[in-house]
């Protein structure tokens, strides 16, 4: 199971209802910052999420609307919240421009508060855990080194709870080391194998985070059979050919690339002040109906099998009937 928050889910420029644009992905103790647009610890701060373990961000591209907020972050990190280290991920042009934003302004020869270190990635896996992975999805945009970041939980055996019981397995190390895929040996002697409480091995979740894109037949492949969809949909197909000259989406080619991949869910993102919320969501509707727009501070549950679950972390979010943005 993922969690997926956004922060920001504006596009070029924030609106009087949107941020730019920043999103967490949570996986059991693991946080991951995608993107830090500006006002982004701010919108940490209303969200309720706060600081702690966000030690991780993953940066889809280098222009300035997804990372003018990693300085207000780390002047954050510098007089107001502690964290022991702090990884910034992300193509290496992409990353020579957060050095010169860090560094060469807000440290300016100072040292950082914390162990700061920025990595760079290449197309394919580049984190593990014992549950899950994320592979960087090489995105052709205007930006050199563009990636989107695939989220894949490892494939697993239920553990079957009336089959333990029926072989009087207790509850403990033994039931833990046999989901472990481990053999133990009970206090009455008798040996239980793995394979007699574990059923059919089960796919996890998967969900994709795509941020700034201009292509998407490349991207077929790579996201074939995700639960979930997180996607740019900047422009509708009346502007098609500015969405090409800018090298971004219409929503209705987010929900094309939703029916080829046999997505999930599709969850819009990176909305323009120039439409209203509900054209957007009609236009992609039209062609893949299980898509929602994202708001500032929306809450996904995302788990492979189950109907996503959708809140918004705001005690009183705007009624959605209304437009988000503003703007008429």
């Amino acid at each position: 199971m993922f969690e997926l928050i956004f922060l920001g889910t504006s596009a070029s420029a924030p609106s009087v209802h949107r941020g730019l644009s920043s999103q967490v992905v949570i996986h059991e103790e693991h946080r991951f910052l995608i993107d830090c647009g500006e006002g982004t610890q701010r919108q940490i701060l209303i969200s309720g999420l706060g600081f702690k373990r966000l030690n991780r961000i993953l940066i889809t591209h280098s222009h300035l609307d997804h990372i003018l907020g990693l300085a207000g972050l780390l002047s954050t990190f510098m007089r107001w919240e502690t964290i022991e280290r702090l990884e910034i991920y992300g193509g290496k042009t992409t990353l020579e421009r957060i050095y010169d934003l860090l560094f060469g302004v807000v440290l300016r020869g100072n040292r950082p508060p914390m162990e700061l270190h920025l990595i760079p990635i290449t197309a394919g896996r580049f984190f593990e855990t014992e549950r899950f992975t994320i592979t960087a999805v090489p995105i052709q945009h205007r930006s050199a080194d563009s990636f989107g970041y695939l989220f894949e939980e490892k494939p697993r055996r239920p553990f079957l709870n009336e089959k333990a019981e029926a072989l009087g397995v207790p509850p403990g190390p033994w039931r833990r080391e046999l989901v472990q895929g481990k053999s133990v040996t009970l206090p009455d002697g008798r040996l239980i194998y793995p394979d007699q409480v574990l059923g059919e091995e089960r796919r996890g979740t998967r969900i994709v985070h795509i941020g700034d894109v201009g292509r998407t037949d490349n991207l077929v492949e790579v996201c074939q059979d995700v639960d979930a969809l997180v996607i740019e949909a900047t422009y509708l197909e009346a502007e098609a050919q500015m969405a090409a000259q800018f090298s971004h989406l219409t929503a209705a080619q987010a929900a094309q690339l939703a029916v080829a991949i046999n997505a999930g869910q599709l969850i819009l993102t990176h909305i323009s002040r120039r439409y209203r919320e509900r054209d957007v969501l009609q236009e992609a509707c039209a062609i893949f109906p299980n898509t929602v727009v994202a708001r500032d501070f929306d809450w996904f549950q995302i788990r492979h099998g189950i109907p996503i679950k959708r809140q918004n972390l705001l005690k009183n979010p705007l009624p959605f009937d209304l437009e988000p943005s503003g703007e008429e």
